[in-house]
């Protein structure tokens, strides 16, 4: 699960003219805000009239994620990129409106372990009637409804025809905003394992994908727990990775390819690759200290390989007084390079196959 910044959608839903939809939108937004920056989210307001979405139009089933029109992968493209919702409603006759369940209706997994919660607003239920008709189409989707909701009765939010609410419409809405962030991030490993990058990993219940600059502050702790035992082993602290702050780390993910393998939020372990000429370098394989012996190290070094397709050699170094380390990398093919131990590190290599 990645520390980075949650995008929010806060979707109104209402398209009929001169509707109250927009005037709560923007009275959501800016309450909301102030603590959004606190929690490390962005919020991104969306009209649902502004994606011009005609009465569900695809062949396919939503499902398969195959669209036709631009106005759908448009639609595909908003909702995936982001982490969370937030629908402002109005009740129609007991239930959402009718641009709501369409927009719903056009995809598919794009919905999947996300969280949503819900404003609503109108005259007697203040619009909860909309909201319960709601949550039984977006739980079919996996989307998860929150349990804190805003509910604003129109009669008490209006002061001479302009929209004001009391002070705990606004405190609701924060609570709901925590709660969103807090299941968003809880949901993050259910929504990974689902995308297209994801594989599945050698343990029960892993994945593995792409890390990225946001994962710098997992990347930095693992590499804190491992090459804790690579010092002892070497008699040295003079070992980058017990030395870089998550900036350096950072950095250095935006130039190489590294693998990370994952399960319930926690990173298991890692590997990096980056082509040098000819040659295929390896670093930085680390294994949470816990699932050593459990084949996970020759998984990654194997996932490793694979991207030394074209390459001449693969190319790796290790402490020299590193045995673990050394007895998994020979095993696996590798063998020293002539002069290859200088300054307590062992080089070594392994020829491509042809």
């Amino acid at each position: 699960m990645t520390t980075k910044r949650l995008r929010i959608l806060l979707l109104v839903c209402s398209t009929r003219p001169g509707a109250l939809g927009p005037d709560v939108g923007r009275w959501l937004t800016e309450t909301l805000a102030p603590g959004a920056e606190a929690l490390g989210a962005d919020l991104v307001p969306l009209a649902i009239g502004d994606l011009h979405l005609p009465f569900l139009d695809e062949e396919e089933h939503p499902s398969t994620g195959v669209h036709q029109h631009e106005h759908t992968r448009r639609w595909s493209r908003i909702v995936e990129d982001a982490d969370g919702f937030v629908f402002v409603t109005p009740e129609y006759n007991y239930g959402m409106p009718a641009t709501l369940k369409n927009a719903l209706d056009y995809l598919g997994p794009e919905w999947a372990w996300k969280p949503v919660g819900f404003v609503s607003y109108g005259h007697t239920s203040a619009g909860t009637r909309a909201v319960q008709h709601a949550k039984q189409v977006v739980t079919t989707l996996r989307l998860v409804p929150l349990g804190s909701t805003v509910a604003i009765r129109i009669a008490d939010a209006m002061r001479e025809d302009r929209f004001a609410p009391e002070a705990r419409h606004a405190d609701a809405a924060g609570g709901m905003l925590a709660e969103l962030v807090r299941v968003s991030r809880a949901l993050a490993p259910l929504r990974e394992r689902g995308h297209a990058d994801a594989v599945e990993g050698p343990l029960p219940g892993s994945y593995a994908r792409r890390l990225g600059p946001d994962d710098a502050p997992e990347v930095t702790v693992l590499q804190r727990c491992c090459w804790v035992e690579e010092a002892l082993a070497n008699d040295t602290l003079a070992i980058p990775p017990l030395h870089e702050s998550p900036d350096d780390v950072r950095a250095w993910l935006a130039d190489w390819h590294t693998t990370g393998l994952w399960r319930d939020g926690r990173l298991l372990g890692m590997v990096r690759t980056r082509r040098t000429g000819a040659d295929l370098h390896i670093g930085r394989l680390a294994v949470a200290p816990d699932l050593r012996g459990l084949g996970v190290g020759r998984w990654l070094l194997r996932q490793a390989e694979e991207a030394g397709k074209g390459c001449r050699r693969v190319v790796l170094f290790t402490g020299a007084a590193s045995h673990r380390n050394l007895t998994l990398y020979q095993g696996q093919g590798y063998v020293p390079l002539p002069g290859a131990q200088e300054d307590g590190v062992v080089s070594l290599a392994k020829a491509v196959p042809a």
